[in-house]
């Protein structure tokens, strides 16, 4: 059963329910990169982070880059490990660190695909986030039966191609509801 489990929530996205007040989480979509009996692992893809920029990650890890890759959008990928990068990407998946998510989808956090995206050389399609979520033994699969995240299989159109302020109503769209009337059943369930 547990194993089940396992292939599930890995490269499943989980969508925050209206009710969630959490601020770290209110309206996110995360992707579930890693899942195992101890926990899971998230980037949270709809959440750019007001400030910082591909110059900034650039600049602090002294890494040479190209003009166009200064205005890179950076994302906060959650609340935990805030001063690690992980990068959510397509093809190619042979960077040093390389954790696939599905057979379309890695997460890497290696500094040769930092390198290769800051000179343009890097994934077509990619999100630099700044920290990730993270769920401990159980915790998860509580608040998944406790109604606080709807999930549905991931989909690299809306990580990488639906504009970051749509994505949260395209994922719950994914899933046939309405995000409108949403906010209507949140806590009746």
């Amino acid at each position: 059963m547990e194993d089940n489990h396992q292939v599930f929530l890995k490269g499943q996205f989980l969508i925050a329910m209206p009710a969630m007040t959490d601020p770290n989480f209110f309206q996110t979509v995360t992707c579930i990169c890693e899942y195992t009996r101890e926990g899971a692992v998230g980037i949270v893809v709809n959440r750019p982070h007001p400030t910082i920029l591909g110059k900034d990650i650039f600049n602090e890890f002294k890494i040479n880059h190209v003009s166009d890759s200064e205005s890179i959008p950076i994302y906060i990928g959650g609340p935990v490990h805030i001063g690690e990068i992980f990068i959510l990407h397509g093809p190619p998946f042979n960077w040093e660190s390389c954790l696939m998510v599905t057979p379309f989808l890695a997460m890497s956090n290696s500094k040769d695909i930092v390198e290769a995206i800051a000179m343009g050389n890097g994934p077509e399609a990619f999100i630099i986030s700044v920290g990730c979520a993270g769920w401990g033994e159980g915790q998860l699969e509580s608040e998944i039966k406790e109604n606080v995240w709807l999930t549905c299989p991931i989909s690299e159109k809306i990580i990488f191609e639906i504009p970051v302020e749509h994505r949260w109503e395209e994922a719950v769209k994914k899933m046939g509801i309405d995000p409108g009337k949403l906010s209507d059943i949140a806590g009746h369930a």
